[in-house]
């Protein structure tokens, strides 16, 4: 496309992470056309910057410390990892920042891809910023506002000076920082935290202003999470807050703390949360207000009308990649139909209760659904049960002196399983089944005829049952 010239298309995709992604294809195979707008990279920061290189960060030392676990190979010496070998299989997992090779794949599939800043400009109408100056699309169906969320930098006094880390930096750094400062206890903070101090860095400290670790799970997570990252040599410090934060010409960080300490850091990697990037695309042109989270119908609309849409992380309603996903195909779902004078049967009723969420800290931690002090706060009527991972002869079999837990939150009521929770080595594929139990409301009766093979750590199922009877 050339500057003033104006194409129309069936959808405007704004966005080519995961969930902009997921949407164009879904809407290319319902016989739609899509224009897919993008700015940086296709992937987003998921793909380039966030879950999947930090990922490619943290199996290696996973591996390691794993390996430590099992007689035949703890009596081994311990060397440490080639750091330089890890970075490279992230670079090629990320495949070196570029998405040419994906373009063409989108293309190849029917897509038009704009690289540039897209904006709304009116009902139905975007302006894209490219290189070589603005276009103009306009959207017979519908525009999906597909932006994210960025990293949220909180107001200290210096901070953004002092050049931090985000997740961007934190995943794509070519090498260990001797000393790290991570600024945040959140799911990002820790699993950055343990990555680097596997790669390397001689001292990584987390600062929490919470005093327990990850409170808004199960209580028995946080001691668990907290003796691994101990056990990796990183150092968490409880209740303390930054106050100011400067950075001197050798390029070493200071974070003065609330309890008038400071703490010296080559780098500071800040993980205190995301913002949803919705300031400058133009909602003010269609009577909305950015800078903040969109709220949408089930169908993913926003502000009642059936021609916008937002997914993923900009609207607020699950801030993980997967949920993203969900959202593209209800979103997907219901344009296609529209598009044919239907009413949309998709609707989105999983991005609430039933949310799979896992941290990949060694040990893992694994969620779905609710807690038991969500399910309680909502009204439920409870029974919690809990049994120990490690006394399942899977786990024992998987790493010696398997230290790991499991939860359900039961709805008496309902007879179902209403959350559920698995911490310890390897559980991260555990909570699947858990998710489609509690979204499929399986009658814990029939989860009593759900048999576990053996001997894997899944038989800690039949652990949970029997605590029923």
């Amino acid at each position: 496309m050339t500057p003033n010239e104006t194409a129309e298309y069936d959808v405007v995709v704004l966005g080519a992470g995961p969930a902009g992604e997921d949407t164009t294809l879904a809407l290319l195979r319902a016989g739609l056309s899509v224009a897919l707008v993008e700015p940086e990279l296709i992937g987003g920061d998921c793909f380039n910057w966030a879950c999947v290189p930090s990922k490619a960060l943290l199996r290696p030392g996973h591996a390691h410390r794993a390996a430590g676990r099992l007689p035949g190979v703890l009596e081994s010496p311990s060397a440490p990892l080639d750091a330089a070998a890890v970075l490279a299989h992230r670079d090629e997992v990320v495949l070196h920042h570029d998405d040419s090779a994906t373009v063409r794949e989108f293309v190849q599939a029917g897509a038009t891809f704009i690289r540039g800043y897209g904006r709304l400009d009116g009902e139905r109408r975007v302006v894209v910023d490219t290189p070589g100056g603005a276009v103009q699309i306009t959207a017979d169906q519908a525009v999906i506002l597909a932006t994210g969320a960025v990293a949220d930098l909180p107001a200290i006094p210096g901070l953004s000076q002092s050049r931090p880390w985000t997740n961007r930096e934190g995943t794509s750094a070519n090498k260990a920082p001797r000393r790290l400062a991570v600024l945040g206890s959140g799911p990002a903070g820790l699993e950055l935290a343990q990555a680097w101090r596997s790669l390397g860095s001689e001292q990584v400290v987390v600062l929490s202003r919470r005093e327990t670790l990850l409170p808004d799970f199960e209580p028995y997570v946080g001691e668990l999470v907290l003796e691994g990252l101990l056990e990796s040599g990183v150092e968490v410090r409880f209740g303390v807050q930054a106050v100011e934060v400067t950075r001197d010409n050798a390029g070493e960080v200071s974070v003065q703390l609330d309890d008038d300490t400071v703490v010296t850091a080559d780098e500071l990697l800040v993980a205190t949360g995301k913002r949803a990037f919705t300031g400058e695309i133009g909602l003010e042109t269609v009577g909305l207000q950015g800078g903040g989270f969109l709220e949408v119908d089930d169908t993913m609309a926003l502000g009642g009308t059936t021609w916008l849409y937002a997914i993923g992380d900009v609207n607020g309603r699950a801030l993980l990649t997967h949920q993203a996903s969900y959202h593209a195909r209800v979103a997907a779902a219901a344009i296609a139909a529209r598009s044919r004078g239907e009413e949309p049967r998709v609707t989105a009723e999983a991005d609430g209760v039933a949310v799979p969420q896992v941290l990949f800290t060694d040990p893992e931690v694994a969620v779905v659904g609710l807690t038991r002090a969500r399910a309680e706060a909502e009204g439920l009527r409870t029974r919690y049960v809990e049994a120990d991972l490690g006394g399942v002869l899977g786990a024992q079999l998987h790493a010696h002196r398997y230290r790991g837990r499991v939860s359900w939150v039961i709805d008496e009521d309902a007879g179902t399983v209403v959350g559920a929770t698995f911490v310890g080595q390897d559980v991260a594929d555990m909570v699947h089944a858990a998710t489609m139990a509690v979204v499929g409301r399986i009658p814990i009766e029939r989860l009593r005829h759900v048999v576990p093979s053996f001997p894997t750590m899944s038989e800690v199922w039949l652990n949970l049952v029997d605590e029923l009877t």
